[in-house]
């Protein structure tokens, strides 16, 4: 068998080591990611979003940092209020790192110095306040709270954006004195509701009645109208009739004799009616008498023919 050189094997594997080297410390910053590089144990620099070289044996990666808002939730903590009631009160904190390296190098475990700084100014605010004021001020101990340790975690490179009071747990007697206030409240927005209903309901139903009342008292006015106005038209209707007539009379050229017969049947019409007297002009009385002696004198003549 030849030999195999041994100075290209020694080559070869001081290729492959260089290489492991240097996959190992080529290092790719993620977005929102933070890189604090640490040279010979001192602070080198912060490495932002991109590809960068680490110097093998020299330099370190001290601490990965998210730039992302985060949120922790800390557990709930006893307080004390101004008139001597004893609380708990969890809070929900939103912060931003915004300094990678103060962050790193400002404070030893910067959660719980974060979560020890919320307790103690919870305790501050609460303190200056009575139970009721707690209750009802969370926008205000927010606003406070978030004022405070934004300010305190300043030098840490941490950025407080918002502190949220989760839950305010007062003693359990005071529980149940609310939850009986809070029933009684309740009720008493029921009874007003149903008061307002039987006032609304009573008030449509008057309102119907009107309505109801409007309608009919509209449907007899139009009722009276409709029969005037059939009345009005009858009565034109009969005058029209009248009319015609006396043209037709008038076109026909009556004598005298026609015209008082005329006159006479429209007396004998008039006393049909509601009338209880009569004045009957002297020229058709003459002409009454001239009927009746005619009459008269046709009577006796049927008399003798029957003897």
């Amino acid at each position: 068998m030849p030999n195999i050189p041994f100075i290209p094997i020694i080559v070869i594997i001081l290729v492959v080591v260089i290489i492991l080297i240097l996959a190992t410390n080529l290092k790719i910053v993620q977005q929102s990611k933070a890189y604090v590089i640490e040279r010979m144990g001192a602070f080198h620099a912060v490495w932002g979003v991109g590809v960068h070289f680490k110097v093998p044996f020299i330099e370190r990666v001290a601490k990965a940092v998210s730039l992302k808002e985060q949120v922790v939730d800390f557990a709930p903590q006893p307080v004390i209020t101004k008139d001597n009631v004893t609380m708990q009160i969890d809070t929900v904190l939103y912060f931003q790192i915004t300094d990678p390296k103060l962050y790193t190098y400002g404070v030893e475990h910067p959660m719980s110095a974060i979560e020890n700084l919320t307790a103690t100014t919870l305790r501050n605010i609460i303190g200056d306040l009575e139970l009721d004021q707690s209750l009802t001020s969370r926008d205000i101990i927010n606003s406070k709270m978030r004022s405070i340790l934004d300010e305190a975690t300043d030098p840490w490179g941490i950025k407080v954006n918002r502190v949220e009071l989760k839950n305010i747990i007062p003693p359990r007697e005071i529980q149940d004195a609310m939850e009986k206030q809070m029933k009684a409240e309740r009720e008493r927005r029921e009874a007003i509701l149903q008061a307002e209903g039987q006032k609304q309901s009573q008030i449509l139903v008057a309102e119907g009645e009107k309505q109801s009342v409007i309608l009919r008292a509209d449907a007899a006015k139009q009722a009276a109208i409709m029969k005037a106005e059939g009345e009005a038209e009858a009565i034109l209707k009969v005058q029209q009739a009248t009319a015609e007539a006396l043209k037709l009379l008038n076109e026909a050229n009556p004598n005298e004799a026609v015209l008082k017969i005329k006159a006479l049947e429209a007396f004998e019409a008039a006393a049909n009616g509601q009338a209880t007297k009569l004045i009957i002009p002297s020229e058709i009385q003459g002409l009454a008498g001239l009927c009746a002696s005619a009459k008269a004198a046709f009577e006796s003549a049927g008399e003798g023919k029957k003897a």
